[in-house]
């Protein structure tokens, strides 16, 4: 999530975000936040993923991970920023909890797929046998027959 987005959410100031963040580096790890280059801003704007620089409040973003936020609740320290950090959180297990159904589902479809190709050749290799067997059928050669004639 973005820091502006953040800052929103938790009712503080984009620049106070940052400067918490900035005082409190060493806990922010590459895992947690990283900060956004100019390249990918321009990205963002340019996919109207946010309207312009402006909205971004004048500096690179820090972006923050599930973790990051969490961490950054610890940083802000007041009663909102723990409420808001604590809804986000579940929001990224429901996600996260969305995404392994689906990927489940998707392997369970896959499984079933594989098994209506083995079937589809097997059913072939059915109709190939009946076929050589009726060709066998055909090409018998009438013997006759040997025994007791009435």
């Amino acid at each position: 999530m973005l820091d502006k987005d953040l800052a929103e959410l938790y009712e503080v100031e984009s620049r106070r975000l940052r400067e918490q963040v900035k005082r409190n580096s060493t806990k922010f790890p590459d895992h947690f936040m990283f900060r956004l280059n100019e390249t990918e801003v321009e990205l963002l704007v340019s996919q109207n993923a946010i309207a312009s620089k402006q909205n971004l409040g004048g500096s690179l973003p820090y972006v923050f991970t599930e973790h990051g936020v969490l961490q950054l609740a610890s940083v802000l320290k007041s009663e909102r920023a723990t409420q808001m950090s604590i809804k986000i959180i579940e929001v990224f297990v429901s996600l996260r909890d969305f995404l392994t159904d689906n990927l489940n589902l998707k392997l369970e479809v896959d499984i079933i797929k594989k098994k209506l190709i083995n079937h589809d050749k097997n059913i072939e290799l059915v109709f190939t046998y009946l076929d050589e067997l009726m060709d066998k059928q055909e090409n018998k050669i009438e013997r006759t027959k040997i025994g007791y004639k009435k």
